[in-house]
């Protein structure tokens, strides 16, 4: 069973809600409700009702085909079949229709032709014939209703009618198999020999982010259990020379690194003194390159760093806080203050390192986690995630059996500690790691320019403007290129109500899951989401679960979920979740009013889902009913 959704209906209700708006060259369907003179008449489109003036004259409550001939001053109508006989089919129609505009009679063309007749839209000829095209060669796994509600929405948001918004339509509506086109994508990359292999490596690093969102939290797991064991007097020599080599051939050391002299500190730029830095390593840079005269502040800056670090446990604060006190009555030369950078240095990644395991998507008033403050202090200014992944890779590839047991544990520990908190971070690296907000963010200039062209998007940019790439290789960019866009073009911003439309697509543990969220509700005046009222729909395709619709409605803060999965056994198996459900809730001051567990209804498969919400909104193509 494929799930598929029109996350934009709401917004093509509001576009048919306001006056027609009709193009030259344009044909609908519609009906004569009222004759004037100089051979003026009103003429019904659905709800829609206008004045035009007609080529020829024609007689109340009959019903044609009209084509625009002119919107220039007032609107001007040809009449381009004679009246709709209630003894014609609808097959007979559209015929006679094709017929008068010269048109070939396909099958293409008459499903097309039938839908917008339906749907009482206006389309041009060329339109016509465009739309014909992309029938006839639909992508694999797109449907011919997916592709012309597609077309509809083209239409109806005055979209231009062009091959990469249509592909990026059909794409974005899915809501499952981005998994399978990032590893399509993946293994076209690993097969194709390029000119730029470090563009080619960087965008494949990216593509594995992407599959694997929680491989940084391994690799901290893995940095602290290498620390330990450097920093162990009792571990086996050899344990500690394999700690060494991961932590070098990650590059979290550098080679000329020793079990003897590893907590060494690697020079960098370091931040003014007048500047109160965030991270451990910045603090530690400060210290070890102070001049005499700056002593007493440095001094005065690590116990403030070491109080409202909200990481460290009350006894790891207490200990450096007695290392403080004592230098700060030491006389301050530059040689006291390097023994007391180095002392505070050795403390910091000891503390750090022994609270990882507990404190691990745990971050601090700064944002910053227990694995970027170790990092900091072991490779001041380098990016922590690329590194961790890094030491993740060369750890899972290294033949020494006690680095591979570190692996398992490591895994093993980030999979329990696995938490709402661990599933939202997933979601950011996901979404940021794609560029999803790429152009947003250029176009603001917020955020890291250089951190956000390492993202997914501009990549895959410079992937396509390369003429000599193989077609496949293409091809495989292109269909990915055309998912990221549709979740722009699904979202939108309409008055006070807004939608938001995200794929993600998610590995836990070998798991694997294509979710995609599609947000209904609105904004407040300052810009923000209304978080009072919302709809909340999510399209889940998991390994052990298969398709499952999570259809979340929020009302003054009073939450209604309903889950609609295949599992006769789901109710029973959520039943001891219910109340962990409602506390979590409680936390994020939302009530659980109910949590209902249904089966999906095939038989109603084109019937639409109508919402409670505020905004009363139906959505088409989507095999449940609520």
């Amino acid at each position: 069973m494929n799930m598929s959704f029109n996350p934009v209906t709401t917004q093509t209700q509001n576009v048919q809600s306001q006056p027609l708006a009709l193009r030259e060259g344009q044909v609908f369907h519609g009906t004569i409700t009222k004759l004037y003179p100089d051979q003026m008449a009103e003429v019904q489109v659905g709800q829609n009702k206008f004045v035009a003036k007609l080529e020829t004259p024609l007689k109340a409550g009959d019903t044609h085909f009209f084509q625009v001939t002119s919107t220039a001053g007032q609107t001007e109508l040809k009449v381009v079949t004679g009246p709709m006989a209630q003894s014609l089919t609808t097959q007979q129609q559209m015929n006679q229709l094709l017929q008068n505009m010269n048109l070939p009679q396909t099958k293409e063309l008459q499903q097309v032709l039938s839908h917008f007749v339906k749907e009482q839209i206006p389309i041009s000829r060329e339109q016509l014939l465009t739309a014909e095209a992309w029938m006839k060669g639909l992508p694999e796994g797109v449907s011919k209703q997916d592709a012309l509600a597609a077309i509809q929405r083209m239409a109806d948001l005055k979209m231009p009618f062009t091959t990469q918004v249509f592909q990026a339509l059909v794409q974005g509506a899915k809501t499952d198999g981005m998994h399978a086109t990032i590893q399509h994508l993946m293994q076209q990359l690993q097969q194709t020999n390029m000119p730029n292999e470090q563009a080619k490596a960087n965008l494949l690093n990216q593509l594995q982010t992407i599959i694997k969102p929680l491989d940084a939290e391994t690799g901290g797991i893995l940095l602290a259990k290498a620390v330990h064991t450097l920093s162990d007097a009792n571990a086996t020599m050899a344990n500690r020379l394999q700690a060494l080599t991961i932590l070098k051939e990650a590059g979290i050391l550098p080679q000329n690194a020793s079990v003897s002299n590893w907590q060494g500190t690697q020079p960098t730029q370091t931040l003014p003194l007048t500047e109160q830095p965030v991270q451990a390593g910045q603090l530690v840079q400060q210290v070890m390159q102070a001049k005499p005269a700056e002593s007493t502040q440095l001094i005065a800056n690590v116990r403030t760093f070491i109080q409202q670090d909200a990481l460290l446990t009350a006894d790891q604060k207490a200990q450096l806080i007695q290392l403080v006190d004592r230098f700060s009555q030491l006389p301050q030369t530059k040689q006291t203050m390097e023994i007391f950078g180095k002392q505070v240095n050795e403390q910091l990644i000891k503390a750090y390192a022994t609270i990882q395991d507990n404190r691990l998507f745990a971050q601090n008033e700064q944002g910053l986690s227990v694995k970027e403050q170790l990092l900091s202090l072991l490779r001041p200014g380098a990016e922590p995630d690329a590194l961790l992944r890094n030491l993740v890779k060369v750890s899972v590839d290294s033949p020494q059996p006690q680095v591979q047991s570190m692996v398992v544990q490591a895994e093993a520990q980030v999979q329990n500690a696995v938490d709402s908190r661990a599933m939202e971070q997933a979601m950011k690296t996901v979404l940021k790691g794609l560029g999803v907000s790429y152009e947003a963010a250029l176009h603001n200039k917020s955020g890291d320019i250089q951190q956000l062209a390492q993202s997914i998007k501009p990549q895959l940019l410079a992937l396509l403007q390369d003429a000599q790439i193989p077609s496949a290789l293409r091809e495989s960019a292109e269909v990915l290129m055309a998912r990221l866009n549709g979740m722009q073009l699904l979202s939108g911003d309409q008055g006070h109500q807004h939608q938001l439309v995200m794929q993600v697509p998610l590995d836990f543990f070998g798991k694997r899951m294509d979710a995609t969220l599609q947000w209904n509700g609105r904004m407040n005046k300052d810009g923000k989401i209304d978080a009072n009222f919302a709809r909340v729909l999510f399209y889940l395709n998991m390994e052990s679960l298969q398709e499952t619709v999570i259809d979340m409605q929020v009302q003054n803060r009073i939450v209604t979920i309903n889950i609609f999965n295949e599992d006769s056994q789901l109710a029973q198996l959520a039943e001891p979740l219910k109340q962990s459900l409602k506390t979590g809730l409680l936390d994020k001051e939302y009530q659980l009013s109910g949590l209902f567990i249904k089966q999906f209804d095939k038989k109603i498969q084109e019937k639409p889902i109508k919402s409670t919400n505020r905004e009363t909104t139906q959505q088409k193509g989507v095999d449940i009913r609520i």
